[in-house]
């Protein structure tokens, strides 16, 4: 069984960041276990999408973007998609990962109980510089999976210390409602959940792992379990916000916090280290994404260890730390990027629904009719949340 666990869980440890771990705690604040159903839904996007991405990558042996440009034949589509997507992810991910190294700067304050330190940011960034130059698929993904473990003890245990009543839980994952101010957040718990870098990185990651298209059940596993236990980790911190007391929510530190009064200081150490491993293992999948959607869109060859891959992902890692260690926030570059990711995640939901249902390209493997339905239904969803992401930042100007 676990020969058969790959680079699903480095897409559930990239979704679990530190915007879900807050996210999930103002949803568990606000509406106690109300909004479960809404992740149970965004996990079920999740691995109808991936599973598509992660199918187009071990057919076609390429990145998604390179898949998506091959199957454009007018230059201005090509390249106005691509613009999109270098925009969404490169871009994105340069003005997101402060957070990502904020978070994880958070989560080791509270475990170790020290004061704040800018140098944190610094230790930190060495830390995801050094996995990423070794250059080895094997090394990340065993990281990965022991930190999505060790996300998944965290935060479970918390879960389990508030002593949530069972029948409760199950009526707010099965029995959709929708308190009164509860769009917003519903919206935002998918949105936080289902990541457009997230289907490129799939696609580029699944021939890391495995050869050729016989291992397609292998990746279905894969993809169905960690991206099961990723929503297992979220609802877990919903469950854990639920009970915490708190009244206001400023990062997911507030959580530890709010715990520790209640169920003494174990609480603050669990999710201490739920949120240093929420914070590091984003901080390494957005510059590594960033970095295979450029391979795949300038049709680089060279791989992990190439020279032009490790100036992407360099680049992107030092911007973060720079911006973390200097308290900046560039606001606009990271509205811009909200609304990129706004326009990217319909657009790529599209073609992947597009490009799965090629004949000439997919064989055999291409949509069942049900995948079909399923996708359609999903991708009305995602539109959704991409037009409501792009307003969101308009009004706000």
């Amino acid at each position: 069984m676990f020969k058969k666990i790959g680079p699903g869980f480095l897409i559930a440890a990239a979704f679990i960041g530190p915007g879900t771990v807050t996210t999930c705690t103002l949803a568990g604040v606000g509406f106690g276990f109300a909004l479960l159903w809404a992740l149970l839904l965004s996990v079920i996007t999740t691995v109808v999408f991936q599973e598509m991405a992660a199918r187009i990558g071990i057919l076609t042996k390429q990145g998604l973007a390179a898949s998506i440009r091959s199957q454009l034949q007018k230059p201005w589509a090509r390249n106005s998609v691509t613009v999109i997507i270098l925009s969404a992810v490169v871009i994105g991910n340069a003005a997101y990962e402060a957070g990502n190294i904020g978070g994880a700067v958070l989560g080791l304050e509270a475990f170790t109980g020290s004061q704040p330190s800018p140098w944190f940011s610094w230790f930190i960034g060495a830390g995801v510089f050094v996995l990423l130059f070794a250059g080895s698929y094997k090394t990340l993904e065993k990281v990965f999976i022991t930190l999505v473990i060790l996300m998944s003890i965290s935060f479970i245990l918390a879960a389990f210390l508030t002593r949530p009543e069972v029948g409760k839980v199950l009526a707010g994952l099965f029995i959709p409602s929708l308190p009164e101010g509860g769009l917003f957040t519903v919206v935002a718990l998918i949105g936080t959940t289902v990541v457009p870098y997230n289907l490129f990185l799939h696609a580029s990651l699944v021939s890391e792992k495995w050869e050729s298209v016989k291992d397609l059940k292998a990746i279905r596993w894969d993809t169905v379990l960690s991206i099961g236990l990723g929503g297992l980790i979220s609802m877990a911190i919903v469950v854990s916000a639920s009970a915490s007391g708190l009244t206001e929510v400023s990062s997911g530190l507030d959580l530890a916090r709010g715990l520790e009064p209640l169920y003494g200081k174990a609480a603050t150490y669990f999710l201490g280290i739920g949120l240093f491993a929420a914070g590091i293992t984003s901080a390494i999948t957005a510059p590594l994404a960033a970095a295979y959607v450029a391979a795949s869109c300038f049709n680089w060859k060279e791989g992990l260890s190439g020279r032009r891959f490790r100036m992407v992902w360099g680049l992107i890692l030092l911007v973060g730390v720079l911006s973390q260690f200097l308290n900046i926030r560039p606001i606009e570059i990271i509205q811009f990027a909200q609304v990129a990711n706004g326009l990217l995640l319909p657009v790529i939901c599209v073609f992947l629904l597009w490009i799965v249902n090629q004949s000439a390209l997919m064989g055999r493997y291409r949509n069942k009719t049900w995948q079909n339905i399923a996708g359609g239904l999903l991708l009305l969803l995602i539109v959704f949340l991409g037009l409501k992401s792009i307003l969101s930042v308009i009004f706000a100007l």
